[in-house]
């Protein structure tokens, strides 16, 4: 900081050290060219008044020298020689022939200037050193705040993103770069934070397909009578499935959350991504209503949002007693896809929850079902990179409706 004040210091000294010595300049030279000037109109009076008197001296004209010349170039009357050189005035003025000249001094003039810049030589330094002080003082008043932040910056690591920099009670730009960086400093906190939740439920949902199968193995090895035939081969694959479901799942977790989910940009047709979804639910035994599926269609990624029908699909399927329901429709420039299904529903107060990452509100269920609680998560995420909106309700069929909104989009053109 210290360099900044110095910096600050030598530039303030400086403009106002040049303005100062031009200012001075100006003065001198106005205050000179103001005296020669009166002096000049000085003797052009004189050498009128001569004239006028037909060459006789005007009164009060001790402090000037004069001549007067015949037409012929004769000096006919003179009170002395005119002197020659830079350090007089010479003015002149003539009338019938005859030319007056006279001759003022500058002696006087030079005397004046000189008393004007000796204080300017002694007051000017003054008035420098006075202005570089003055400077120092409020540049070190106004950077101390940054050197704070600065010192508190520096110590902030990744384990301290608790901390936060000291926020002047100014409202000038260090007190908005101060509010800036906590608000900053605070979102990287929260991100660090989910990223170790996050880190910390992937880790907890991984162990559990391994360990079953190493479990399975490991009785294989040392008993191989005490499993009945295949038993291994099928904990293998169903848990290798259950591992590559979930690794899809973080990945298209890790792809929303870097904002990939929504880059793609085509006209979609959520009606068919529904239909297409309850072709395939149907198969399962479920009663699946298609008769709230109407026209709809928004601007996005496809996959992404084929992935977003699905996962609420699955939810749904998971959850149902016996039926789901799918709706699409457009009202007011927005286009609305609706999942029902007619399972025990959501509670109230746990209707956000639910989108949050590896949350299952009924946990021994959502394992044997397949679920990992990120299903829901995943919708929120590409939901929220599309610009649209999810929220659950309670269903008119009992259970649980979720509600997706985005902006309804057409395009005449081709897709992007």
């Amino acid at each position: 900081m210290a360099d900044v004040r110095l910096r600050t210091t030598a530039a303030a000294v400086l403009v106002v050290s040049v303005a100062m010595l031009a200012g001075a300049l100006a003065l001198v030279f106005l205050v000179r060219g103001s005296l020669r000037d009166g002096l000049e109109a000085t003797a052009e009076q004189r050498a009128a008044a001569i004239l006028q008197q037909g060459g006789s001296p005007a009164p009060d004209d001790d402090d000037f020298s004069w001549q007067l010349t015949a037409p012929d170039g004769t000096v006919t009357r003179s009170d002395e020689p005119l002197p020659d050189g830079d350090d007089h005035l010479v003015v002149t003025d003539s009338e019938g022939g005859y030319r007056v000249s006279v001759a003022a001094s500058l002696e006087e003039v030079e005397e004046s200037t000189e008393a004007l810049i000796t204080p300017l030589a002694v007051g000017l330094p003054l008035l420098v050193l006075l202005v570089g002080g003055v400077t120092w003082v409020v540049a070190s008043r106004a950077l101390a705040p940054v050197e704070r932040i600065r010192r508190e910056v520096e110590a902030i690591t990744g384990d301290r993103l608790d901390r936060r920099v000291p926020e002047p009670a100014s409202r000038d730009e260090i007190g908005r770069l101060a509010r800036t960086m906590n608000q900053m400093l605070g979102r990287l906190q929260d991100s660090r934070d989910r990223q170790r939740e996050f880190v910390a439920d992937a880790s907890h949902e991984l162990r559990s397909p391994v360990a079953s199968i190493r479990q399975v193995a490991e009785v294989a090895q040392s008993h191989p009578a005490a499993l009945p035939d295949g038993e291994l081969a099928r904990t293998v694959l169903e848990e290798s499935a259950r591992l590559q479901r979930l690794v899809d799942q973080l990945l298209l977790l890790t792809r929303a959350d870097d904002g990939g989910a929504g880059r793609s940009c085509h006209d979609v047709d959520l009606d068919d991504l529904a239909l297409a979804e309850a072709k395939r639910v149907s198969r399962t035994g479920l009663v699946v209503d298609t008769r709230g599926v109407g026209p709809g269609r928004t601007r996005g990624d496809a996959s992404a949002l084929a992935q977003v029908v699905r996962n609420l699909a699955d939810n749904a399927a998971r959850h149902a007693v016996a039926t789901i329901a799918f709706g699409v429709r457009e009202s007011g420039g927005t286009a609305e896809l609706t999942v029902d299904d007619d399972g025990p529903g959501i509670p109230e107060d746990q209707r956000e929850r639910v989108f949050e990452r590896f949350v299952r509100l009924d946990e021994a269920r959502a394992r044997d079902a397949g679920g990992s609680g990120l299903g829901l998560a995943i919708v929120k995420e590409i939901v929220g990179a599309h610009g649209g909106t999810v929220a659950v309700t309670r269903s008119e069929v009992g259970g649980a409706r979720f509600t997706v909104r985005f902006q309804a989009g057409f395009s005449d053109g081709p897709a992007e």
